[in-house]
């Protein structure tokens, strides 16, 4: 059995995003095992897949070099693995990266596309193009060990019946979310038809969707009322997701769940669609040549109007939807 340790620990949706590339390559490599080493709030993303150990810690308890040192020893001593995966490449995980070699173990990282996603995201280049998909670069790190692995992209959904329409208006950066007073308005539509869920987190995200959820009938905020893995077996059952370019996005793709997701400052050629969900179901205005201007939304708007989202019309929203 080979042991790979395998490191990301941030942001939340991208270490989801290794979650259906951990299982379909240890599905077509039953040999190998993945300690997957993160934030131990994200273990339940992990949950029910063979052959993956997950390692929860908490970052403050291994602060500069002294403790990188330490919690690399301590991963040593816990798992002894043949082999790292870096699916990070940030400074922390460098570091780590450097201690592991001088420890005589062979280092394997995710090529980011930095170069690449800088001229994507250049407001000047009117020559777009779709770049590798991130799920395809996790996976890349495992065929350069050596292994193969041929990715679906498929989704796997529950047998079980589906119903309800799942609703995630928010989103970590301003670029990346619909204006609240359109989220509104397309759920006070569609609520029309179907049961609707809200989901969130954040004290002010919460007292928002509660107060949506009192003033339309038809809706149930459960913003801050479940625990991941209750929010994850929810996202099962839904006849569909509708999400930002964020991490709810990733939450359905792991559960088998159909997402229509809406696009600001981001873009989906940066590689960062959730697994196996279809380019026929992203909502986006295109005609903005200077879309996407930023990799996460992080950015403020060059043009100053937010076009990108102020412009979104919710219509697009509803026939995407097509249920």
């Amino acid at each position: 059995m080979t042991r790979i340790l395998a490191y990301r620990f941030s942001a939340f949706g991208d270490v989801a995003m290794t979650v259906p590339v951990f299982r379909e390559f240890l599905e077509q490599n039953p040999e190998v095992e993945i300690v997957m080493v993160s934030r131990k709030n994200f273990e339940a993303l992990f949950a029910g897949i063979p052959n993956v150990i997950f390692k929860g810690i908490d970052l403050d308890d291994y602060k500069g070099l002294f403790g990188l040192s330490r919690l690399s020893n301590e991963l040593i001593k816990e798992f002894n693995p043949d082999c790292i995966a870096n699916l990070h490449d940030v400074i922390r995980t460098k570091i780590l990266d450097r201690i592991y070699r001088r420890k005589g173990l062979k280092v394997f990282k995710i090529n980011k596309g930095k170069e690449e996603k800088e001229h994507l995201t250049d407001v000047w280049n009117l020559n777009k193009v779709q770049l590798r998909k991130t799920v395809e670069r996790y996976a890349d790190v495992f065929r350069e060990m050596g292994f193969t692995l041929e990715l679906s992209h498929q989704l796997r959904p529950s047998p079980e019946p589906k119903s309800g329409i799942g609703f995630a208006p928010f989103a970590q950066h301003k670029g990346k979310m619909l204006p609240l007073e359109k989220s509104y308005e397309l759920v006070r539509i569609l609520a029309q038809k179907h049961t609707i869920y809200f989901f969130g987190g954040g004290k002010k995200e919460m007292e928002t969707l509660e107060d949506w959820e009192k003033k339309i009938p038809n809706t149930k905020s459960l913003a801050g009322k479940l625990s991941l893995a209750e929010e994850l077996n929810k996202i099962s059952e839904l006849e569909l997701m509708i999400s930002m370019d964020s991490a709810n996005m990733h939450l359905a793709s792991l559960m088998g769940t159909r997402c229509v997701s809406i696009w600001g400052a981001t873009h989906p050629y940066a590689g960062f669609l959730g697994f196996g969900q279809s380019e026929d179901d992203v909502v986006q205005v295109k005609d903005l040549t200077c879309r996407p201007c930023s990799v996460f939304g992080d950015k403020e708007c060059y043009r100053g109007d937010w076009a990108c989202l102020e412009e979104l019309n919710i219509r697009k929203v509803i026939q995407a939807i097509n249920l």
